[in-house]
């Protein structure tokens, strides 16, 4: 009789186990940020070189920077020999609604992480999360670093843009606020929206 109970009570506990797992929340429902950001670019015509290669699969671990200054768009790329390119807004470009990044000043960061097979396209917030959650100030930009790394000036955190944006170096903290993004290819549209 006591192994009787015994058993249903470890069936009953596992079957509640079981339960708790298929229902509770895990890692993936915080794997996007809830900021808002909306970025719709039409990259046909070659309009801007150092995002196609971004968005290009076949060129993982490049990462392309997306700003604006007045009526152009910004980008620069982590790679070696990387300059600035400015693109002028187009009609449809002066029509769309557009937010990059917190408080719409940071800009964004797509491209391909060089870990997976097939490789996982991201787009990243151009803010250490870590120091802006503790001032809620846009005043911490990061820096591209060819190795596919993000690094913050100000608390000196390095972040791998490969791997989902986690903390690679310095102090353990959240990893880089991650956006929902998608890509046509190469010479194709780039979408940034979320939230």
């Amino acid at each position: 009789m006591k192994k009787s109970i015994f058993h249903s009570a470890m069936l009953a506990l596992a079957a509640f186990g079981l339960l708790w797992s298929i229902t509770s929340c895990d890692d993936t429902e915080y794997e996007f940020s809830n900021y808002p950001c909306y970025f719709v670019f039409d990259n046909t015509a070659s309009r801007s070189p150092m995002l196609a290669t971004a968005m290009n699969p076949l060129s993982p671990g490049i990462f392309c920077h997306i700003s604006v200054s007045g009526k152009y768009f910004v980008f620069n790329t982590n790679a070696t020999s990387a300059t600035t390119e400015r693109v002028a807004f187009n009609a449809i470009d002066e029509q769309r609604s557009l937010r990059l990044g917190a408080y719409n000043e940071s800009g964004i960061i797509v491209g391909y992480g060089n870990l997976n097979a097939p490789p996982t396209f991201y787009a990243y917030d151009n803010q250490c999360p870590n120091c802006y959650e503790e001032s809620n100030l846009p005043r911490y930009p990061l820096t591209m670093l060819t190795t596919g790394k993000a690094k913050c000036n100000n608390c000196h955190r390095e972040y791998d843009m490969n791997n989902g944006g986690i903390v690679s170096k310095g102090d353990n903290g959240r990893k880089l606020i991650r956006y929902k993004a998608s890509t046509t290819g190469v010479q194709g549209i780039l979408s940034v929206v979320n939230g």
